[in-house]
């Protein structure tokens, strides 16, 4: 699928242009010949990072939609269908970064935790690829997970996804702790040691960082 190329991707405008993309009515746009030159691959990428394509034949100048199909089958549709996402591909990788996370208060955090520790997200999960952790230097102890989740399986409002922060906190504090609208149980960790903080803005940065800093002190000590 097309979005498969670009997911967790952020287009770069210098990298963009350059590649070879031109702006065009307040998109970047990008034109290529494709499978021995009979059709001409458009590549558009709105300011917002959606990215569409469209596959001109060049003979009759009407839109090649086939190499979409999933079930179209036979050489000819499947050799511009390779040609089609080597371009793709090509471009995900020279023009666009990896953006794993979304929130800006998840970016920030990552930042803060790069200077103050020195630690960078690990990313230990291939089927879920917007999941990382954090863990000490010296005795590799987890101290801060940062997960995506359903905003409906915390009984969060509204739809889509959240990211969120598990971090270790004193047990005897998580029962005051946890009140199921800015703090929860960890999530897929044991909620005797663990909680979970959203990183939508809902609770305060320099909160989120008092915890994971907390954290950092516990996993030391185990």
């Amino acid at each position: 699928m097309l979005t498969d190329f670009f997911k967790f991707k952020t287009p770069n405008v210098e990298k963009m242009r350059l590649f070879g993309f031109r702006e065009e009515g307040g998109e970047l746009v990008f034109r290529t010949p494709v499978f021995e030159e009979q059709f001409v691959l458009t590549v558009r990428v709105s300011a917002d990072g959606c990215v569409k394509t469209e596959l001109l034949d060049v003979l009759t100048e009407e839109p090649y939609t086939l190499h979409l199909v999933e079930g179209a089958a036979g050489e000819f549709v499947g050799r511009v269908r390779e040609e089609y996402e080597i371009v793709l591909q090509n471009i995900a990788e020279k023009c666009f970064d990896a953006e794993i996370f979304k929130s800006a208060v998840t970016k920030t955090l990552i930042a803060r935790v790069r200077e103050k520790y020195g630690d960078e997200p690990e990313y230990l999960w291939e089927k879920f690829p917007d999941n990382a952790i954090w863990r000490r230097k010296d005795n590799a102890k987890w101290y801060g997970a940062v997960l995506t989740v359903a905003r409906k399986k915390l009984g969060l409002a509204g739809e889509g996804n959240v990211e969120i922060l598990d971090v270790c906190a004193d047990p005897a504090e998580i029962e005051l702790l946890v009140d199921n609208v800015k703090v929860f149980g960890g999530w897929h960790m044991n909620k005797k040691h663990w909680i979970a903080l959203p990183l939508d803005g809902s609770v305060g940065s320099e909160e989120i960082e008092n915890f994971l800093e907390e954290s950092w002190h516990i996993a030391g000590e185990r």
